[in-house]
């Protein structure tokens, strides 16, 4: 099994942006613990991060053949791509949104995600740990082959 982890905008600066409100691990860090997990439940994951909506879109498309599960963190883009909502319609490969915060929580722009309904779930305010549930959660949809 092969899951693909994409990150988007300014998530290169976790452990520098506004750490009181997404925490002090890096997203290395918190790659790091996502392998951990994925070896106990012998997958092979791996993980992309691009500002630019355009490659995150092209990842998307390219997973269609290459991977059995999308986590991703679209950041900014969570709010504003149609795009990304698109290319994860388009692919029919089970996806699951993730955020380090809550955005429920947050500012009020944040409360809507562009591409919650074509997730089979959203995973959001537990920090790093999101991307950890973000694998066990789609691990158990492909495993149980249901969502």
């Amino acid at each position: 099994m092969r899951i693909l982890f994409l990150n988007g905008p300014n998530l290169n600066l976790l452990g520098l942006r506004e750490p009181d409100l997404y925490g002090n691990s890096t997203l290395v860090e918190i790659e790091k613990q996502v392998s951990l997990k994925a070896k106990e439940l012998d997958v092979d994951v791996e993980f992309r991060q691009s500002n630019s909506e355009g490659e995150l879109i092209t990842w998307i498309q390219e997973a269609r053949n290459n991977f059995n599960g999308l986590v991703i963190n679209a950041g900014a883009y969570t709010h504003t791509s149609i795009g990304i909502r698109d290319a994860i319609t388009a692919v029919k490969i089970p996806t699951v949104e993730i955020h380090l915060s809550n955005i429920h929580s947050r500012e009020q722009f944040r409360h809507n995600s562009m591409i919650a309904p074509v997730c089979i779930g959203q995973i959001i305010g537990f920090g790093g740990y999101s991307y950890v549930l973000g694998l066990i959660a789609i691990y158990n949809v492909i495993v149980n082959k249901s969502v």
